[in-house]
C-alpha cells in the first residue's frame, strides 16, 4: 500500500468515527436529550482537528503542501498515477463518506433549528401569559385573569 493510500484509510478512519458521532448527535436530537451534546460537540470538534491535519499531510504525499486542498488537486494527482489503484479505492470511499456526514450534520442543523424554534415559541407563550395584566375588582384588589371575559366582567 502506497504512502498516500494509507494517509486516505487513516481520514477513512476519522470520518466513520465523526458519522458516528453525527449519528448519536442525532438521536439525542430526535430524542430531545440535550445532555449529551456538548460532550459531543467537543468529540466532533477533535476529529475535525485531526481530519484537518491528515488533509494537509495529504496534499504534501501529493506535492501540494501548503496548498488548499481540493477534489480537483487529488483527482489530478490520481490521474497521472493511474498504478495506485489503492488510493484510488480509497479516495472514492472517502467521498462517499464525506458526502454522507454532509448529509447527516445539514440534517442535524435542521433538527437543532427546529428545536430553537419550538423553544422561542414556548418562550413566547410563557412570557405572554406572565405580561397580562390583571383586572381590578369591585373592592379595588386585583383579580387573577380567568381568561374569560364574562367571567372578569361580572
Amino acid at each position: 500500500m502506497s504512502i498516500l493510500a494509507g494517509i486516505i484509510e487513516r481520514e477513512i478512519d476519522l470520518v466513520s468515527r465523526f458519522i458516528a458521532a453525527l449519528n448519536e448527535e442525532q438521536d439525542c436530537l430526535k430524542q430531545a436529550e440535550p445532555a449529551p451534546l456538548p460532550g459531543l460537540g467537543v468529540t466532533k470538534a477533535e476529529l475535525v482537528e485531526q481530519m484537518n491535519a491528515l488533509e494537509n499531510e495529504r496534499m504534501a504525499a501529493i506535492g501540494e503542501a501548503g496548498k488548499p486542498s481540493g477534489r480537483a488537486s487529488m483527482e489530478n494527482w490520481l490521474t497521472n498515477n493511474p498504478s495506485d489503484t489503492a488510493a484510488a479505492l480509497n479516495w472514492k470511499k472517502l467521498l462517499d463518506l464525506a458526502r454522507e456526514a454532509k448529509s447527516l450534520h445539514e440534517l442535524n442543523g435542521s433538527l437543532v433549528e427546529m428545536h430553537l424554534k419550538n423553544t422561542a415559541e414556548a418562550l413566547v407563550i410563557l412570557t405572554q401569559q406572565a405580561n397580562r395584566t390583571s383586572l381590578y375588582g369591585s373592592s379595588g384588589q386585583a383579580m387573577p385573569d380567568t381568561g374569560s371575559r364574562i367571567v372578569d366582567s361580572a
